[in-house]
């Protein structure tokens, strides 16, 4: 049987995330798709910044760092280049990229550097006071949108892709296997290669919205999930209020250090 303690800091325990939160799903994902790959704890960096999903490097026994808000792609950038040889992990939430870090998400994407990230998407800033989001939908509620947010929302997966990323997959925590196997392609991928993960936030967005139960939140996604191959095949009135689940890019495109490498081998030789 897989042994999850041999990758947790357990002296760390217990978890901060709140009952019913999906982020410990993601974590079990992760733990099996690096045992999968029989990847080394020192072979491994893990970036993050702020937020409930950036708390996650806390709990494993890689290489961490726990950075500023919006800032761990531009950390995670820095490790790559000064180490390409690391397998740099980039956990981070839906406010923390996409906001205060979405030109670094852009052009990170951009160079195609060779970054697996997983960005945890739960629709609101949970840890940080429950405010609006760049994925917050129009009309639901949260600490700065009382009366349901009005503003048009990312497709954070659709960013990733205009931006040249070479893999691009989103799933949810109610299908673990589908995600452990997303994240498993998204490391073995080269290039920035991105993971996007809905995960419930039934705290600060559930209760405000009267989303129900965890159980409902994770039975929701469930139930509106709809596979690339088949929402290919729907209207977009079909697909109105739908999760479009699947690998949506997975192409071969230069990698940043790979070109920078070949800058410097060039210079050497003039």
């Amino acid at each position: 049987m897989f042994n999850y303690d041999q990758y947790l800091r357990l002296d760390k325990f217990p978890l901060i995330w709140c009952s019913g939160c999906g982020d410990g799903i993601v974590l079990k994902s992760l733990l099996r798709a690096v045992h999968k790959l029989g990847l080394q704890k020192d072979q491994i960096c893990m970036v993050s910044g702020i937020g409930c999903s950036s708390r996650l490097p806390g709990y494993v026994d890689f290489n961490t760092l726990h950075t500023t808000h919006g800032r761990a792609l531009t950390f995670a950038t820095g490790i790559k280049m000064a180490r390409p040889e690391l397998t740099v992990l980039v956990i981070t939430g839906d406010g923390d990229a996409t906001a205060i870090g979405g030109n670094h998400y852009i052009h990170a994407a951009r160079r195609n550097i060779d970054l697996t990230v997983l960005l945890f998407n739960n629709h609101i800033y949970g840890m940080t006071g429950g405010q609006v989001s760049p994925t917050t939908a129009k009309g639901k509620k949260a600490s700065t949108a009382p009366y349901g947010s009005f503003e048009n929302t990312f497709n954070i997966s659709g960013l990733a892709q205009a931006a040249g990323a070479s893999f691009v997959a989103r799933s949810g925590v109610y299908n673990p296997v589908q995600l452990e196997n997303y994240i498993v392609k998204a490391i073995q991928k080269k290039g920035f290669s991105l993971v996007e993960i809905m995960s419930p936030c039934p705290t600060a967005y559930g209760r405000r919205n009267r989303e129900g139960t965890p159980v409902d939140m994770i039975a929701w996604q469930k139930e509106n999930s709809v596979p690339v191959a088949k929402a290919g095949q729907l209207t977009p009135e079909e697909l109105e209020g739908k999760l479009i689940t699947g690998i949506l890019v997975d192409i071969e495109r230069s990698e940043c250090r790979a070109e920078y490498q070949k800058l410097i081998d060039r210079l050497a030789q003039s």
